[in-house]
């Protein structure tokens, strides 16, 4: 398709395809968007593998509302994507060298005030903390969206498990583009290529998830893409220091806003990265009841739940939607001559708290006065204040074969598998799924906080996974999933050993009349691989077993869940 060098619009004017030079050499395809009128202007940067024409990326950006708050915008294809040069595509690599050139080069631009800002969500958000911790001239702010802090913590895997869920759509998607630049003299091979590709894309919850080896899986292999990473950071640990933050926040010299969603696949990153950023600089945290697919128009419905109106990015609190507010932060460091509020950032956290469903303002994350609560597993699914004096358990046989299904979360899929709220009776209803339940609440219970769920369990086999899932119960009998987590183990046959599985945050109040309940189990599938139960690589593992899977109970092994529960204001 032939793409105009330049397009007028109302409000401002695009210039396409524009040529930024790396250090390296390689020409990466830059737009960008000019409001009318006399400059100069600050300058925000969007970096990502996505298409920077696409209309999707657009809409999430919003180009035209920034070009009207004066601000000029740059959308940049990153090395190897699209209309960008650099040689076969490697996920993640080089993208802070590059992100820091594109910052300088867009400080240089005609009509610039040399200020400039870098931002976006997701891989966008990664190239954004990546080009940051290259401190490059001119940075002033960035703004990081739903993305992570560690890609071992919710992009490649989590608890030792691989994040299968969103590693073979995500390669899959991208590979497209992968097969174009290869195959772009071969016109006849490229059409069935490429339905080959989107052929194993519309299966992947009829089989394609479930071909084994899933640490080398099959799709891969047949279309020759490159992985989400998983595969390429086990054999090589640069892979995933392209893209880890964690550890390298005091890099960063300039403030931060950023954004995260209750159930996104990378909540506990983005809350990380606000942790560890405000350690050194300003920074600012807003976390809704949102998924990765809602960002960033924040649908106020998740899975079967509605949070209401004012819990929509398009308004929030009924008072502002997300972009003003991100772009009403950027005004503070970009533009501090023309704001009102310039040096007052307002309130460093903002958040959804759901079951009373209402934003609410606070100094800090974590919050100081929350206080860690142990609830109790006990005999006959109980869930008690203290560990009965005798000891108990519960037993499970755990078949990979046969696996949990994956039901809503915090999580990034293929559709057939949407994030969020969603009653659980049908995964409670196995053979295979313990569950713990409170009695009914006598008052309401606000859980805000780092969720962890403390198992002493035994495995008859080698390796096995623990799963463990928070839920509430209304009055009704209706058991809903507030958050989870896994944690894979090598352990001794039989041997009761200690686990501590981390559920990652929440911010849920557990309404009077209600009760909490606590599901253990072995798997959650599709999202994360099946374990084998052998002990054997991801990468050459087909052979499946059968584990016995007990959990104990009582003093001597005090199987529990920990709430940071936040007191009652009086």
């Amino acid at each position: 398709m032939q793409t105009p060098k330049g397009e007028q619009m109302s409000g401002a004017s695009v210039e396409y395809d524009v040529a930024v030079a790396m250090r390296d050499g390689a020409v990466l395809r830059t737009d960008v968007y000019r409001p009318q009128g006399d400059g100069p202007w600050p300058v925000l940067v969007v970096r990502g593998p996505y298409n920077k024409k696409n209309p999707v990326l657009r809409n999430l950006i919003q180009p035209l509302a920034a070009t009207d708050r004066g601000y000029m915008v740059v959308i940049q294809d990153t090395r190897s994507r699209f209309a960008s040069e650099g040689g076969a595509w490697r996920p993640w690599a080089g993208e802070g060298r590059d992100g820091a050139d594109t910052i300088e080069w867009a400080a240089r631009l005609p009509d610039s005030t040399g200020k400039v800002a870098i931002l976006g969500p997701s891989y966008q958000g990664n190239t954004t903390w990546m080009a940051a911790i290259e401190n490059p001239n001119g940075l002033v702010a960035i703004a990081p969206t739903i993305t992570w802090a560690d890609p071992w913590d919710g992009l490649f895997g989590r608890g030792g498990a691989i994040e299968l869920g969103i590693s073979l759509p995500w390669s899959l998607g991208q590979g497209v583009d992968v097969l174009v630049r290869r195959l772009r003299d071969e016109p006849q091979e490229l059409g069935p290529a490429v339905g080959r590709l989107f052929s194993d894309f519309d299966g992947l919850a009829t089989g394609v998830y479930a071909e084994l080896p899933a640490g080398r899986h099959p799709a891969f292999q047949r279309h020759q893409i490159p992985d989400l990473g998983y595969e390429a950071a086990t054999a090589d640990p640069s892979v995933a220091d392209s893209c880890t933050v964690r550890g390298r926040h005091h890099l960063v010299k300039v403030p931060s806003f950023n954004t995260a969603g209750w159930f996104d696949i990378f909540l506990q990153g983005s809350l990380d990265n606000f942790v560890a950023a405000s350690q050194t600089q300003p920074a600012q945290l807003i976390v809704g009841p949102w998924s990765h697919a809602a960002e960033p128009h924040g649908a106020q419905v998740q899975g079967e739940v509605n949070f209401g109106f004012g819990a929509g990015m398009p308004l929030i609190d009924l008072r502002q939607s997300w972009h003003d507010m991100q772009l009403d932060w950027l005004d503070r460091w970009m533009r501090p001559e023309n704001d009102a509020n310039a040096g007052d950032v307002g309130a460093k956290v903002k958040l959804f708290v759901m079951g009373i469903n209402q934003w609410r303002d606070e100094d800090e994350w974590p919050l100081s006065r929350a206080v860690d609560t142990s609830l109790y597993f006990s005999e006959g699914g109980q869930l008690s204040s203290a560990p009965d004096p005798e000891p108990s358990s519960a037993s499970f046989d755990y078949d990979p074969m046969n696996p949990v299904p994956t039901l809503g979360g915090a999580l990034l899929m293929s559709p057939e598998y949407p994030a969020g709220v969603f009653d659980q009776a049908k995964i409670e209803g196995r053979d295979d799924v313990l569950t713990y339940t409170s009695a009914p609440l006598e008052e309401d219970l606000e859980v805000t906080g780092r969720v962890r769920a403390r198992l002493h369990a035994a495995t008859d086999g080698p390796s096995t996974d623990w799963v463990v899932r928070l839920c509430y119960v209304d009055p009704g009998g209706v058991s809903r999933n507030v958050t989870d987590g896994i944690l894979r183990v090598s352990a001794a046959s039989d041997q009761v050993t200690e686990y501590e599985v981390d559920l990652w945050s929440t911010s849920m109040v557990f309404r009077a009349g209600h009760r909490v309940r606590v599901q253990v189990t072995s798997s959650c599938f599709p999202r994360w691989d099946r374990n084998l139960n052998t002990g054997e690589s991801t990468a050459t593992a087909t052979r499946p077993r059968v584990a016995h899977q007990t959990i104990h109970h009582g003093v001597f092994s005090p199987s529990q869940i920990i709430l940071p529960v936040v007191p009652q204001r009086v």
